[in-house]
């Protein structure tokens, strides 16, 4: 299995700690984002991961020569014309990602001990083109599935609903995307959008042919760090991600 860790936000909500440098660089208990997504991947058994960037991605380019790659294979993928949103990020990675490996995709500012090599096993065993890690919990979005099919999308606030699976989506459970999804290699050769795009539309268009499943992670330790005032939370979680 591949990897893809999304760093290349702009990390607007984190200022001002990320005025002169990436979210990923931003320390959680003295080590960066991107060096504990990077380790954590790498003892779950992946060896090959794409990075994308645009904010400050020179410093992490830097950072990874510094670290000698963490003695892995590592590709940059160059976003600083412009972001691309996940979806587009991941068109615009293609040449890195094509083949016959699954693929995993992570967000780098999630942290948690969720044993990715877990989420493969259902990924294959499941027959799924795609398979993303929810969670139950609060949010103002919602992915809708029924019968571990995607069926749709809610937006709390708005009321906007998006429909994949009109006889399904009447009685679909709401859960929260945790960030993290795994890929088919031939997703790539269905995506027919361009430039900068939504993952989550792209899932849901393909969801209406397609087997995109969900993997609901209660046992693992997990946050999404999007705030400066969430990092003393942050702090705690990774202690207990090390006890």
């Amino acid at each position: 299995m591949k990897a893809m860790l999304f760093a290349a936000g702009l990390g607007t909500r984190l200022k001002p700690l990320t005025n002169n440098k990436p979210k990923a660089l931003v320390e959680i208990g003295g080590i960066t984002l991107l060096e504990r997504c990077i380790r954590h991947l790498k003892q779950n058994g992946i060896h090959e991961i794409v990075i994308n960037v645009h904010h400050f991605g020179n410093q992490i380019r830097a950072f990874l020569v510094d670290n000698n790659n963490f003695d892995l294979t590592l590709h940059i993928s160059d976003e600083s014309e412009g972001l691309l949103d996940t979806g587009g990020g991941i068109l615009k990675a293609e040449e890195f990602l094509s083949g016959e490996e699954p693929i995993l995709l992570v967000n780098v500012d999630v942290l948690t001990n969720l044993d990715f090599q877990q989420v493969l096993h259902f990924h294959e065993k499941t027959n799924s083109l795609a398979t993303l890690v929810v969670r139950q919990r609060q949010t103002s979005r919602y992915l809708l599935f029924n019968k571990n099919q995607l069926a749709g999308w809610k937006n709390m606030k708005s009321g906007e609903v998006k429909v994949s699976r009109p006889k399904l989506i009447d009685s679909a459970e709401e859960f929260a995307f945790s960030g993290i999804h795994i890929i088919q290699p031939e997703l790539l050769g269905l995506i027919t959008e361009t430039g900068k795009f939504s993952i989550i539309d792209l899932y849901l268009r393909l969801a209406k042919t397609e087997k995109v499943s969900a993997f609901v992670d209660q046992q693992s330790v997990w946050m999404d760090l999007g705030k400066v005032d969430e990092l003393a939370e942050a702090e705690a979680l990774i202690k207990q991600l090390e006890a």
